[in-house]
């Protein structure tokens, strides 16, 4: 098999189901993005199933963060270096269906009713529930890092400065690129 083709391995049938499953459900889970899966994506491929390494996962999701393009390219990353080509396919079909067809469905009924009291009820509850997705990620990315006080530090001034101005993301986005560029924290 030619690596550029297939990718770093091949999973066989069971397995690929098993990916494609796996992230059809976590893209039914996926308030606030697929970025906002990735610690069960980590539990699954890491943990559970051993096809990546923790390095390899931080890497594929950085990687994909840093590309220009959708945020949802750490998915098509990760299903490449689990099972090369059938990989993407499977993580990639399995995060965009289920939410696609479930989106659609809620745009139609929403617009239809965006102003009764359960519509604004339910976008309101979502707000919470993002963040503390949000926050499960960032705390697995943070992991080859946590226990070192530069990266605590960094991360309290960056919830602090997204909690109290009104200051674009990408400032902390860029202050921790620059950070990272220069050899990081310690």
């Amino acid at each position: 098999m030619n690596m550029l083709l297939w990718g770093p391995q091949a999973l066989c049938g069971p397995e690929l189901l098993a990916l494609f499953l796996h992230f059809m459900l976590l893209s039914l889970l996926a308030i606030g993005g697929a970025i906002t899966t990735a610690p069960d994506m980590q539990r699954f491929v890491v943990g559970e199933r051993g096809w990546l390494g923790e390095g390899e996962f931080t890497a594929s999701v950085a990687l994909a963060q840093a590309a220009p393009g959708p945020n949802v390219l750490f998915v098509a990353v990760i299903g490449w270096n689990v099972g090369g080509l059938a990989g993407v396919v499977a993580t990639m079909t399995g995060s965009m269906l289920p939410s696609s067809v479930l989106a659609y469905a809620v745009a139609r009924l929403g617009a239809r009713h965006a102003q009764s009291r359960a519509a604004r009820a339910f976008t309101t509850g979502l707000a919470p529930l993002t963040l503390g997705l949000l926050l499960s990620t960032s705390w697995v990315l943070l992991e080859p890092m946590r226990g070192e006080i530069g990266t605590a530090v960094l991360v309290a001034l960056t919830l602090l400065v997204m909690w109290r101005t009104q200051l674009s993301p990408l400032w902390p986005i860029a202050v921790g690129a620059l950070v990272g560029a220069l050899g990081g924290v310690g």
